[in-house]
């Protein structure tokens, strides 16, 4: 049997704790293995536990989840990934969430199985961002005035497949969708993702979706 996905859960209301505790353990494959209140909590916990998925909250007392997600994931090979808890789908921190290094995000009414299926996508490395979600981006980048100039050179470290890749990831396609789009199997798109990374110096698909939109590659028209 292999190895549970290890979750902490970062909010500071215990019935969201609690509740996310009682319908995660019930799943065969996941396990969690702490809780914290606070942002500050949450840091020194994931140091302790080392978990594989943090359920972080934006909005919590002291430290918020945007802070602890840009602390956790700036750690040197830092292993954890950061699944945001927001109540509303186009949530003003969507943006700086993501860029503070978060995976995805994930509405608290969100059901059992919707739950448990982001923390499988978020541990294997996927992001996580709906429709509604990429939708939110593209906006705010439009009205923060991308693309930035400087992360546009970095794009020619790329080959033109990569780059093509890279702004099939932007619009939010799995390895799936875009090796049908692509004609490619499945794990050459899982080879050309993990090169991108490299290159580019990222940590996940969701920076690299992020990288996307900021450097211009993806442009904000149509929304």
């Amino acid at each position: 049997m292999s190895t549970p996905i290890k979750v902490m859960i970062a909010d500071d209301q215990m019935m969201v704790r609690q509740g996310f505790t009682v319908l995660l353990n019930a799943q065969p494959d996941i396990e969690v293995v702490g809780q914290a209140v606070d942002g500050a909590d949450a840091v020194a916990k994931v140091a302790e536990l080392a978990p594989d998925v943090v359920l972080m909250d934006i909005r919590m007392p002291g430290m918020g989840g945007i802070e602890a997600t840009s602390v956790i994931t700036r750690v040197p090979d830092a292993a954890v990934k950061v699944l945001v808890l927001t109540t509303f789908d186009l949530d003003e921190y969507v943006y700086e969430a993501l860029r503070a290094g978060a995976s995805g995000f994930l509405l608290k009414d969100a059901s059992a199985d919707q739950l448990a299926e982001a923390v499988r996508v978020v541990a294997a490395g996927e992001a996580l961002l709906s429709p509604n979600i990429t939708k939110r981006l593209i906006t705010e980048f439009s009205r923060l005035g991308a693309p930035r100039a400087p992360s546009r050179a970095r794009i020619d470290v790329l080959t033109e497949r990569e780059t093509e890749v890279l702004s099939l990831i932007a619009q939010g396609l799995s390895n799936a969708e875009i090796s049908e789009h692509l004609v490619l199997a499945e794990q050459t798109v899982k080879t050309h993702v993990s090169r991108i990374l490299v290159k580019l110096g990222l940590r996940d698909r969701t920076q690299a979706a992020v990288f996307a939109y900021e450097s211009g590659l993806i442009r904000p028209t149509g929304y």
